[in-house]
C-alpha cells in the first residue's frame, strides 16, 4: 500500500473549521469484482467486454495487468486481443457490480453519514465531524475493510476539499492513499500538465494551450479576464481549482436533486386515431430527450399523461431497469404505457415525463448483447480509423464533440458540477 507520509494539517479560515474530505475510488472496479468472485483470475490480464467468443464489443474495463500490456478502456476487443493474446475476457455481470457497489457504500456510511456517491464505484466522504483518529488511519481502515471483507482494492485521496481529494486519489493506483494539503498545491499540482487536472477535458486543454497555458500552474496564475473571455465563468472557476479553492460541500442528497423533465401538448381537436396519437407521442419523446440531454441527465421512470375529451385525466408511470435518454427509448416506453392504458376514446392532451432523474455522471447502463452487437458493427470503421492513424498520426481523426440540443433547450442548468466538460 502506498501512503504519502506526513501529518495531515487541514486548512482553517478565520471562524471557519477546515474540512476533512475523502475521495474513495475503487480500482478497476468491474474487473476487481470478477476477481473477488473467482480468485484464480488474480494477477492475470483480465478484461470485461461483450461476446468474448465472437470477439465483439469494446473493453468496459480491465485489470492493471492488462493495462500494463497496452489494453485500455473503450478499446475494441479485437484490438485488445492483438495486443494481449492471453487476455481473459468476461462478459459483464452488472447485478454483481451493483451488489458490490451497494455493500461498498454501506461500509463507507459506517464512518460518516455524509457520503456523496459520484458513480457506481466512487464517492466523497466528509469526516470532519466524525474524526476519532488521525485521518490517515481512518483511510487505512476503510481501505483494509474493503480489501478484507470484499476483496476489492481502492485508492483514497484526503484533502480539505472535494477537488483536491479527487486529484489526490488519482495520484496513486492501485491501493494508494494520498494526502494533498492546500499548502502542497504549488509544489505538487502546479508542475502537472493542465490536461491532467480534474475538470479539464481535451477540448478545454486545447483552448488553454492557445493562450500559453500548458501546466496547472499556468492556469493558477492566469489572467482572469483572458480566462473568462476564453471559457466564460468556467475559466474563473477552473483558476480557483488550480489554486486549490473549492467550496462545494459533500452532499449526500445530490444524487436525488433532479425530480422530473417532461413535455405535454393540448391537441387542436379531440383525436381518436391511434396512429395520430402515437405520432404526437413521438414528437413529445423527441423534446423530452432533447431536454434530458441539455440538462445532462437520464430518466429512470417514464410517466404518460392522457386527458380525454371529457377532461378526465389519467397518469401512469413505469420504473425502468436502466436509465435512458434517447428519443426512441423514451418513445418505446411511452408507447407501451399509452397502449396499455388508453381506453380508445378521443384524447385532448398527451404528455410524457421523465421522473427520478440522475445526472449523467451517476448514471450507469446495464449493457446487453444488443449493445455489443451494435459495437461489433463498427469494427470495419474502427479498423479503417486505426489504419489512417498509423499512416497519418493519432490526430488525423478525432471523436465528434457533443453539440447543444436546440429543441427543448432551456437556460436553466441542471449541472451540479460546473467542471463537467462536453468532451468528457
Amino acid at each position: 500500500m502506498q501512503v504519502e507520509k506526513g501529518d495531515f494539517e487541514h486548512e482553517r479560515k478565520k471562524g471557519e473549521k477546515g474540512r476533512i474530505i475523502f475521495h474513495v475510488d475503487m480500482n478497476s472496479f468491474y474487473a476487481s469484482v470478477e476477481i473477488s468472485l473467482n480468485p484464480s483470475l488474480k494477477g492475470k490480464p483480465l478484461a470485461i467486454a461483450g461476446n468474448p467468443k465472437e470477439r465483439r464489443g469494446i473493453i468496459v474495463t480491465c485489470s492493471y495487468e492488462a493495462r500494463k500490456l497496452g489494453v485500455k478502456t473503450t478499446m475494441p476487443l479485437w484490438q485488445a486481443k492483438k495486443l494481449c493474446p492471453e487476455l481473459i475476457v468476461k462478459a459483464p455481470n452488472f447485478d454483481q457490480y451493483r451488489k458490490a457497489s451497494t455493500r461498498m457504500f454501506q461500509i463507507l456510511r459506517e464512518y460518516t453519514s455524509i457520503v456523496e456517491p459520484v458513480s457506481i464505484d466512487e464517492g466523497y466522504l466528509d469526516i470532519t465531524e466524525y474524526v476519532t483518529d488521525h485521518p490517515l488511519k481512518i483511510a487505512q481502515s476503510i481501505q483494509n475493510r474493503l480489501l478484507q471483507e470484499m476483496n476489492l482494492p481502492c485508492s483514497i485521496g484526503i484533502a480539505p476539499n472535494k477537488f483536491l481529494a479527487k486529484m489526490a486519489s488519482d495520484m496513486k493506483k492501485p491501493l494508494g492513499i494520498t494526502i494533498l494539503r492546500k499548502r502542497d498545491v504549488q509544489k505538487i499540482l502546479w508542475p502537472m500538465p493542465v490536461s491532467e487536472m480534474h475538470g479539464v477535458g481535451a477540448k478545454t486543454a486545447e483552448k488553454l494551450h492557445t493562450i500559453g497555458m500548458e501546466t496547472i500552474g499556468d492556469l493558477a496564475q492566469g489572467d482572469e479576464h483572458q480566462l473568462q473571455k476564453l471559457l466564460g465563468i468556467n475559466g474563473i472557476r477552473l483558476k480557483e481549482r488550480a489554486n486549490g479553492i473549492d467550496h462545494r460541500r459533500v452532499d449526500p442528497e445530490s444524487i436525488y436533486d433532479f425530480k422530473s423533465i417532461g413535455n405535454s401538448t393540448t391537441l387542436p381537436r379531440d383525436i381518436s386515431s391511434q396512429n395520430n396519437l402515437l405520432t404526437v407521442l413521438q414528437k413529445l419523446a423527441q423534446t423530452v430527450s432533447a431536454r434530458l440531454k441539455n440538462k445532462e441527465v437520464y430518466t429512470t421512470n417514464i410517466a404518460v399523461t392522457i386527458r380525454y375529451k371529457d377532461r378526465t385525466t389519467l397518469t401512469r408511470s413505469k420504473k425502468l431497469g436502466n436509465p435512458i435518454q434517447e428519443e426512441m427509448d423514451i418513445y418505446q416506453q411511452a408507447k407501451s404505457i399509452f397502449l396499455k392504458n388508453w381506453n380508445g376514446t378521443p384524447v385532448r392532451l398527451l404528455g410524457i415525463t421523465g421522473n427520478d432523474l440522475v445526472d449523467e455522471k451517476y448514471a450507469y447502463k446495464q449493457l446487453d448483447l444488443f449493445t455489443y452487437e451494435k459495437d461489433a458493427k463498427e469494427e470495419p470503421l474502427l479498423e479503417a480509423i486505426d489504419h489512417l492513424r498509423k499512416k497519418f498520426g493519432e490526430d488525423i481523426i478525432k471523436k465528434g464533440l457533443k453539440t447543444s440540443h436546440k429543441e427543448g433547450h432551456t437556460d436553466t442548468s441542471f449541472n451540479k458540477d460546473f467542471l463537467l466538460e462536453d468532451d468528457e
